[in-house]
Parts: structure tokens; sequence; C-alpha cells
């Protein structure tokens, strides 16, 4: 018998889908159920990022996400073999704008673990 090997590859279209339209069960359906996300912004410092960890917990952030009136706009994707970049640019109906650059690893074709620098407006 012979075994051909399943590759998994990460739906790109379906990361810029999901931030676009806000849809929350979409891009959590990205993430394993295992995953861990870490944040660096203003509030979070490198050596005190925001962490957040396993599949109820990273499901609240996504949906506390997409429940503030605001735009996504996933650009600059770069995905490989168990890795993923991209950049995601927000922007608040009062015009303050965030810029986030992520890299994740990838595990059968979902994130992981993903590590973030945010950058916002001052107001």
């Amino acid at each position: 018998m012979t075994t051909i090997p399943t590759t998994h590859t990460f739906d790109v279209a379906a990361l810029r889908r999901a931030f676009a339209e806000r849809d929350a069960t979409a891009l959590a359906a990205l993430h394993a159920d295992d995953a861990t996300l870490e944040f660096v912004d203003a509030e979070h410092t490198p050596s005190h990022p925001q962490r957040i960890e396993g599949r109820e917990a990273v499901d609240a952030y996504i949906a506390d996400l997409f429940s503030r009136e605001m735009t996504h706009s996933v650009e600059d994707v770069a995905s490989g073999d168990g890795v993923l970049g991209f950049t995601v640019r927000c922007r608040y109906p009062d015009g303050t704008r965030v810029l986030c650059v992520a890299t994740a690893k990838l595990r059968e074709g979902r994130i992981v673990s993903q590590v973030a620098a945010q950058a916002w407006d001052v107001a």
C-alpha cells in the first residue's frame, strides 16, 4: 500500500474574507483548539504581552474584536511551510487607525501560535 502525504495549506482567502466581513466564526475556524495569541502594544509591553490561550479565550477575543465598529483589511500576506505572516489595517468611524503586524506558526493548516504588534493613532 502506498501512503500519500497530506499537505495542509493555510486558507489565505478565508483569512481576508473573515476580517473584511467581521466573521468571528470564520476567523476562529482558522485557529487550532489549543491556539495561543500574543499581542504587544502601548498597554502590553514585550515583557508583559497580552496572552490569549485556548479555544474559548481565542473565540471570546475574536468576538470582542469584531463587535467593535471598525473596518479591517488584511494586506501583505506571506504563507509558507508551517508559517504565516500578515498585516491588518483597521479604521474606526472617527478616523482612528490601527496597524497590526502578525506572524504565526501553523499546524495542519491552522494557526497554533501567533505573535502580533499593534500600533494605534494617538488621539
